[in-house]
């Protein structure tokens, strides 16, 4: 058997299809202008290679301008600019970027979020897809072969290199799950984003072996079918946690906190409370609905262990999962859980959250997650227990070169959120808690607003960017000479910190 065989039990690849903007106008990073000077010549068409230009039988149309690499095309020879017998064609980089984003989310990770889960493929041109402009965090982090000067071992052949890795670790006798990719999607509760956004996750999850979660609202029928790629989410508010749904799910995951808001339990607003959403809670349309923060059934190590046994046994083949937030003391927090039973400690970090999370929490309450996941990682190795226990990390998490920082901080993986919302073409506009907030349907449970988004093109949008993201991940492998990526774990001397070289 093939180490693709092995790997990918459901084919190799996911059948990656160009999927472009559900709107007009894709937002692009420069704006072409074609003038009335147009003689409908077709040149343009010829010789851009990135599809900015298109010609329908005599007639020109609209350039797809999103796709430009912009001014470094000045330096080949395709550039249309110039080219152009009628001088026609003007550039200039798109005044909106000036407003989109922000220093974690920049208008160029934006957009090229957007291409790569079009494409499936790494963005051309001057786009920087891999890193924000926070300041800090991973945006300070880079591999050592990124750095000038710095000669990578190269390993020839891709096809060799391993991004799986497995979900159980201990000798219980429970299923030894393995995931494709390194990551798998955090929780996302109905009622906080659309039941569409929830399958075509789950879609792209089923594509490429990993997992999405349920959140805490509940386990909507509509995801039975992809049961194996379902995490089902107990919370402390305990919405729709019911005996059938567990005993479906491979994983289960507890939520004591989120690192965007640690120590405020969720808020869902009456708006977004709809009567479907209403019914999967088991709560009154219309009506706000609070988790508390704790459990209040739960205040020690011995109290976590009665959460993880009820699990267990309600479903004997079930892994368990416990997502934390980072206080000072995360380490002892992932001690307990592994005494506890637990299969995985989640870290989430203090950067992620969507625009429901309060910026004074998320900003100033948990640790960030590039501090919490070596100090996680080093404390397990100390306690002779790092290899029984899998460490996946979220808050913040924006692209492939997140995910591999943080493996080579001592996670074993990622879950991601955020970056699947973009890559359904969300503009992080931060209106999530609202009913009608959510301009794109995408985070939204007004009937209407839903029915922006089709399905099978927000599955397709994810497939894709995984995809982008897996041929990523390989390459960063290659370049350090690593043929499987549970041995990048914990490699910190892969990275070098910008401020301290």
């Amino acid at each position: 058997m093939s180490t693709a065989e092995k790997i990918w039990p459901k084919g190799w690849p996911p059948e990656i299809r160009e999927t472009p903007s559900r709107f007009k106008r894709a937002i692009g990073k420069y704006w072409v202008r074609r003038s009335s000077l147009c003689n409908d010549c077709g040149i343009c068409v010829d010789l851009c290679p990135y599809g900015v230009h298109r010609k329908i039988g005599t007639k020109m149309l609209l350039p797809r301008d999103y796709r430009c690499i912009g001014f470094v095309c000045q330096e080949t020879d395709h550039y249309c600019i110039n080219k152009c017998p009628e001088k026609a064609l003007t550039l200039i980089r798109n005044p909106m970027c000036d407003a989109m984003g922000d220093k974690r989310w920049t208008a160029d990770l934006l957009i090229s979020t957007w291409y790569q889960a079009e494409t499936g493929e790494v963005p051309p041109g001057d786009l920087e897809y891999k890193v924000g402009d926070s300041g800090g965090g991973f945006d300070k982090l880079r591999f050592k072969f990124e750095l000038e000067g710095e000669r990578p071992k190269e390993i020839p052949d891709k096809k060799e290199i391993s991004t799986s890795i497995l979900l159980n670790r201990r000798n219980d006798k429970r299923p030894k799950v393995a995931i494709s990719v390194p990551f798998y999607g955090g929780g996302m509760s109905f009622g906080s984003v659309s039941l569409t956004t929830m399958l075509a996750r789950a879609k792209a999850a089923m594509a490429w072996n990993t997992f999405t979660c349920t959140g805490e609202g509940g386990y909507p029928e509509a995801l039975v079918p992809y049961a194996d790629y379902i995490i089902t989410q107990v919370a402390t508010g305990l919405f729709g946690v019911r005996e059938e749904t567990i005993q479906r799910a491979r994983v289960v995951e507890f939520k004591y906190a989120q690192g965007a808001k640690p120590g405020l339990g969720g808020h869902l607003l009456g708006d977004k409370v709809t009567q479907a959403v209403a019914k999967m809670r088991e709560a009154v349309a219309g009506s706000a609905l609070f988790s508390p923060f704790p459990f209040h059934s739960v205040y020690s190590v011995e109290d976590h262990k009665k959460h993880v046994d009820w699990i267990k046994e309600v479903n004997p083949h079930a892994l368990v999962a416990v997502k934390v937030s980072t206080p000072t003391d995360v380490d002892m927090v992932a001690v307990g859980s592994y005494y506890a039973g637990a299969h995985i400690i989640h870290l989430d970090g203090s950067y992620g959250g969507t625009g429901a999370a309060p910026n004074i929490a998320k900003k100033n309450i948990a640790m960030p997650i590039e501090y919490a996941i070596p100090k996680v990682h080093r404390f397990l190795i100390d306690e002779g227990i790092r290899d029984e226990m899998v460490i996946m990390a979220s808050g913040g998490i924006r692209t492939a070169y997140d995910i591999a920082k943080a493996i080579a901080l001592g996670a074993d993986g990622a879950v991601i959120g955020t970056s699947e919302l973009v890559a359904l073409e969300c503009i992080r506009c931060g209106n999530c808690e609202s009913g009608r907030g959510c301009p794109r349907g995408i985070a939204t449970t007004d009937p209407e607003l839903t029915k922006l988004m089709e399905l099978n093109w927000g599955a397709q949008r994810i497939i894709n960017l995984f995809n982008a993201w897996h041929s990523q991940l390989v390459d960063i492998l290659r370049r350090l000479g690593i043929q499987s990526i549970k041995d990048l774990v914990g490699r910190t001397d892969c990275l070098v910190h910008l401020d301290y070289m």
